[in-house]
């Protein structure tokens, strides 16, 4: 006869001896279902008679193990989820290339097609808005009078024409835009449009476009897919 009663508890070295021990440099083992049912009926097996288990702790570690394991399939299945959603993006991205978005700026590049497509953000109601383009030497080169407008998001486009109708050659331009507030002129933000030169993906999945004359934009700093 023993002069020891076991403690309910199976002990470190039973355990490895059973089914492995985890060492530096080994491929770690993964603990399922079965292992742990398993497990917990040699430890009903091996428990103290003399204060045994309740059936409702075997219930709760039962419960604990499957609540971790339905986490654990549930973050499998959320990873494939976002791989998925990030390479239908960058596919979505990738259509882009070669098309004009809008983006805020005041600069763009006047192409072979001739023509600038640009929205102004008017904060306010006013009766003298005023539009000048520049070239990239700082001479003002057309001039628009656009008049009276209420507050809002104003579209307009610029056909790469001079004051005297002639086409001006391809470059870079930028737009000034006034409002005329009790004989204030106020300046406005512009969103002008731009060609999608490329696409990128980030390490962490992220999509970025790099537009001509604008750098590198986001998904969300598109205001208008032309």
């Amino acid at each position: 006869m023993t002069d020891s009663i076991s403690t309910g508890l199976l002990s470190d070295i039973s355990v490895r001896e059973k089914y492995g021990s985890t060492t530096v440099g080994k491929e770690k083992q993964e603990l399922g279902q079965d292992v742990f049912l398993e497990l917990m009926v040699t430890q009903m097996q091996n428990q103290n008679p003399l204060d045994p288990q309740e059936n409702s702790e075997f219930v709760a570690q039962l419960a604990q193990f499957s609540s971790v394991e339905g986490l654990d399939k549930l973050n499998n299945t959320m990873n494939d989820f976002v791989g998925s959603f990030q390479s239908n993006q960058a596919l979505q991205a990738s259509a882009m290339v070669g098309r004009f978005v809008k983006v805020d700026s005041e600069t763009s590049y006047l192409g072979n097609d001739g023509l600038i497509a640009g929205t102004i953000d008017l904060t306010q109601s006013t009766n003298d808005l005023k539009v000048k383009v520049f070239n990239s030497d700082g001479e003002q080169v057309a001039e628009e009078m656009m008049g009276k407008n209420t507050a809002g998001e104003i579209p307009f486009a610029w056909d790469g024409a001079d004051g005297a109708g002639n086409q001006l050659p391809a470059g870079f331009y930028t737009f000034e835009v006034t409002a005329n507030y009790g004989g204030n002129p106020v300046r406005l933000n512009t969103a002008l449009s731009h060609n999608v030169d490329s696409v990128s993906v980030g390490a962490n999945g992220t999509i970025s476009l790099n537009i001509a004359g604008a750098g590198t934009k986001s998904m969300s700093e598109i205001r208008e897919i032309l």
